[in-house]
């Protein structure tokens, strides 16, 4: 098989770009040659790409560039991944389980002869390297991060973490987990296991009811004495433990939920679990994979299109880069900007890979169903502009060192094993290209070192405003899009997290004939079981976004819940969005009202919780108008609060009660005139 450098070479695509200048960031050390000062991109020539067969290590690296982050190869060239997962050729067998599948054996004779095929094609496509669930490097010759499911077959997750056995389990999982890879120069490095997700209130409560026998049984309780003051009533203020309990030892032998009690701030003893248990993974996860390959970059657990905080803060002290699959935000290929500011506030700016996303459409060759949350568009060409878009977007955030696209090929008509039927292939289940996505894609490819260069050190970050101009916008509530928002100009600058905390969360504001108009995107998570309580959900326990508006008629206040069910019925919690007038409910309100607001309009749609999206138009009227201001001016402040109250975040920068009492530090907006 001919090498990769000569592939790409003969497709126009350099692999590398110049050596880098700037400080390693944390992982190994870099082997080989020294790092030579990178002139300004443009003025330097390309140097020829790197023989990954003839490099001088296996050692991969990370660095910064110009304020960019960039993979580095063994030969000391920057490098940013374009990937596609599941390069694996498909199948065992075209016909299985009453589907026709994507199988190599219908299109070549060999699996050599399909991988020749193949490579060329995702080469000439602008990809350069393989995601997870690909063939080893000594078939594809491309550069690959494989995903070992270190944690899963060790039996870390859902079992027993802090049993004295599990860093053997792991230590040995790993050791032959990467013999297929260890030493060789393709291997970029490893995930430790895909979509881990910490999901908080969900570790607490499978704990809570683990035998007395499970070692994390026990720490769970050490950790609740602790963070108690071994003060029985302090946490039984906070919790409701399983009737019978009344002390440590009895919580201990329980087998039953404990559960939150509405109105406590118990939840933060809910987040600091999520961390002790991340840190142990994550620790073990390090230290087992450096002992079987010291050589390789360590990219963390492919975060599930969300990320809790207190597992980010330790996943950061244990990888080189953190790995993240992807929902794009809106049909255009809108990215939210709090998503990766987070991640670089959290982790003070290590790198980032975008190891999965993602676009499926209705009009497919497959026959794919697109039945779930996952980013769906109508057309192949509404497919191709919004994919398009959103490799730009991703190339101009600079923490990021690249993407992975999911997946080479479409899910069989009828689904995976798991139900999930998406038509995410870049080809369909008869190896046909669909071309109008790989036009759009390569060509933004190609432009890719260049945009990413060009990201610097702020690139698409949110950046504070001094005046906040809200746009015209004809917005249809209840499309369930955001995709009709002028989102670039109706972003408001960043809303400022609690201290200690970092933004979960961004607002939009749009004015229309109609009224004024809130979008908003953030991320919360809750768990169905946490949460003790009968009949209707307590408001105080919602996540809510919170706004209030003085345009010249008096202060008018809005609070936005969103509304678990009690149960699901789908792979997902479906929420419902209630916009109500008054600020938000407390919880020394035994009975908070939500008192509608007449006229108003809103709409969910984030139904990949814990990703939460909606839009909601308030009319003129509602702000004590008839129709928009007429110096055009108005003062607002927006803020959110997290499910259970554990977080905030706010325009001005108070905590959401202080804010709504301090009206004269609301920010000045201006509406911009029709275009």
């Amino acid at each position: 098989m001919k090498r990769l450098s000569y592939l790409l070479a003969a497709c126009g695509l350099a692999l590398a770009g110049p050596a880098l200048a700037g400080p390693a960031l944390a992982g190994p050390a870099l082997a080989g040659p020294a790092l030579a000062d990178s002139a300004p991109l443009g003025s330097a020539p390309l140097q020829a790409p790197c023989d990954l067969d003839n490099a001088p290590s296996s050692r991969w690296s990370v660095a910064h560039d110009h304020g960019a982050a960039w993979l580095t190869t063994p030969c000391g060239e920057r490098f940013f991944s374009a990937g596609v997962n599941v390069l694996d050729g498909g199948a065992p067998a075209r016909e299985a389980d009453g589907r026709v599948w994507y199988s190599w054996t219908a299109f070549q004779p060999s699996l050599e002869d399909w991988v020749h095929e193949t490579v060329t094609r995702v080469t000439s496509w602008g990809f350069n390297s393989a995601g997870g669930w690909s063939l080893p490097p000594d078939q594809l010759k491309l550069p690959q991060i494989p995903d070992l499911e270190l944690g899963r077959l060790a039996r870390f997750h859902w079992f027993d973490p802090f049993d004295p056995a599990t860093e053997a389990a792991m230590r040995a999982e790993a050791a032959a987990l990467v013999r297929p890879y260890k030493d060789s120069p393709y291997r970029i490095g490893y995930f430790t296991d895909n979509e881990v997700g910490w999901w908080n209130g969900a570790l607490f409560v499978f704990y809570s009811k683990a035998p007395a026998s499970n070692f994390t049984k026990q720490r769970w309780v050490a950790f609740l004495e602790d963070f108690y003051g071994r003060n029985w009533s302090r946490f039984a203020a906070d919790f409701e433990p399983p009737a019978g309990v009344s002390d440590w030892a009895e919580l201990l032998a329980a087998e039953s939920v404990t559960k939150l009690r509405p109105g406590s701030n118990g939840i933060q003893a809910v987040r600091a679990w999520t961390g002790i248990v991340a840190e142990r993974y994550y620790a073990l996860a390090e230290r087992t994979i450096r002992a079987a390959d010291p050589s390789a970059l360590i990219f963390g657990d492919r975060l599930p299109i969300y990320y809790d905080p207190i597992a980010i803060r330790a996943e950061a002290r244990h990888v080189d880069v953190i790995a993240t699959n992807y929902n794009v935000d809106s049909p255009d290929g809108w990215i939210a900007r709090y998503f990766f500011d987070g991640l670089h506030q959290l982790t003070g700016g290590k790198p980032v890979l975008v190891s999965e996303w993602f676009y499926a459409a209705n009009e497919n060759r497959t026959g794919n169903r697109n039945n779930g949350h996952l980013m769906t568009v109508a057309t192949q060409a509404e497919r191709a502009q919004g994919a398009a878009t959103a490799i730009g977007q991703f190339a101009r955030i600079p923490d990021l060192v690249g993407m992975h696209w999911f997946q080479y090929a479409d899910h069989p008509k009828g689904g995976r094993a798991d139900g999930e039927d998406y038509d995410f292939g870049l080809v369909d289940i008869n190896n046909r290209p669909y071309e109008r996505l790989l036009a759009a894609v390569s060509e933004v490819n190609a432009r890719l070192p260049g945009l990413h260069a060009a990201a610097g050190p702020d690139g698409a970050r949110q950046t504070d405003r001094k005046e906040i101009s809200i746009p015209y916008a004809e917005v249809t509530i209840g499309d369930r899009t955001l995709g009709d928002w002028p989102k670039e100009a109706a972003l408001l600058p960043p809303l400022v997290a609690a201290p200690g905390e970092v933004p979960f969360g961004e607002a939009y504001l749009a004015w229309n004939r109609d009224g004024l108009a809130l979008g908003t995107i953030g991320q919360d998570y809750y768990d169905l079981d946490l949460l003790a309580y009968d009949g209707a959900f307590p408001l105080a326990e919602a996540y809510r976004v919170e706004l209030g508006v003085d345009a010249g008629s008096g202060i008018k206040h809005f609070t936005l819940y969103f509304i678990p069910p009690k149960t699901k019925v789908r792979d997902y919690p479906q929420m419902k969005a209630l916009l109500c007038a008054g600020i938000a409910a407390v919880p020394a309100d035994p009975q908070p009202q939500c008192r509608p607001v007449p006229g108003a309009l809103t709409s969910y749609f984030g139904a990949d919780q814990p990703r939460i999206t909606s839009e909601s138009l308030l009319p003129w009227t509602a702000l004590g108008l008839d129709g928009p201001p007429a110096g055009g001016q108005l003062r607002v402040e927006v803020s959110a609060t997290a499910w259970h109250r554990s977080r905030w975040m706010s325009l001005s920068g108070m905590p959401p009660e202080q804010g709504w009492a301090r009206p004269k530090r609301w920010a000045v907006a201006r509406l911009e005139p029709v275009s």
